[in-house]
């Protein structure tokens, strides 16, 4: 697995387009309304807006990336950062953005590779 993540309109997805060689046939985007797994697709793009739709349905965040972790090994998933900037207001905001930020970590852990997107520049992080 590799993982791909940064703020927002950094370039995350034409990287790993551009890098991997994916065609947009190749990416699974997910739905902040949507929240059955994501599967069968060699990338899985926003995965941040599939943790939101587990967190709206009150869906174990953690039991869930296990278990896409484990079905998603060769999968590029790309994540939107949300950790900068303010906290926000509302309470599921902000159990999204903690839930966004534990699963970047468990998901790092499993990954081969991390990247960190910036400005359109990679850097690597493992």
């Amino acid at each position: 697995m590799v993982l791909v993540f940064g703020g927002a309109y950094q370039g995350k997805l034409a990287y790993a387009k551009e890098r991997f060689g994916l065609t947009a046939a190749d990416v699974y985007r997910c739905s902040s309304g949507e929240a059955g797994m994501p599967v069968g697709k060699k990338t899985v793009y926003e995965i941040d807006k599939w943790i939101l739709a587990l967190v709206k349905a009150d869906i174990d965040v953690s039991e869930s990336m296990k278990q896409f972790i484990s079905s998603n090994r060769d999968a590029t998933v790309i994540c939107n950062d949300i950790s900068c900037g303010v906290v926000p207001a509302d309470s599921l905001l902000r159990k999204w953005r903690e839930a966004v930020g534990k699963s970047l970590a468990e998901l790092s852990r499993a990954s081969d590779e991390t990247v960190r997107l910036f400005c359109g520049i990679p850097s690597r992080v493992k």
